[in-house]
């Protein structure tokens, strides 16, 4: 059995990071509300916010270096070449804002935190996240995509 270590790894640190989020600063890790607020928060609120996202930042870029070195010397599929034509870039980001706001929160809140705390309403927002994922996948690789 290969087990998925990178992703149980990664699952761990999530967990943590919003325990220690909320722990030290009472604060729910809801990157939505976090990027948010980095910019319309109070200023003594800001701090904290940016370091957050820079630290989600440097966390990706070294994962990709990593992953980079330890493969076949193949460099990440994060290559302006390898990436979706700008429109339907804009188009996702735009429905991704309109969802996350629509929503009240993100997958990070509501579903690493939110469903942590025993929230209803989490829950109802994962499930219409996963169903939403599940068709969109769906009619992408069978139904004609976008493409």
């Amino acid at each position: 059995m290969n087990l998925p270590w990178a992703a149980i790894a990664g699952g761990g640190l999530i967990g943590a990071s919003a325990v220690v989020l909320l722990a030290t600063l009472g604060r729910v890790a809801g990157i939505s509300g976090i990027a948010a607020g980095a910019v319309a928060a109070p200023r003594g609120d800001r701090g904290w916010r940016w370091a957050f996202l820079l630290g989600l930042m440097v966390a990706a870029a070294a994962a990709a270096v990593l992953s980079w070195q330890a493969g076949a010397g193949q460099p990440p599929r994060v290559l302006l070449r390898d990436a979706l034509p700008a429109w339907q870039l804009i188009c996702a980001g735009v429905l991704v804002g309109f969802g996350t706001r629509l929503g009240n929160g993100c997958t990070s809140g509501h579903g690493v935190c939110g469903l942590a705390r025993g929230s209803r309403r989490s829950l109802v927002a994962v499930l219409v996240f996963m169903a939403c994922a599940m068709l969109t996948t769906f009619l992408v690789r069978h139904g004609g995509g976008l493409s």
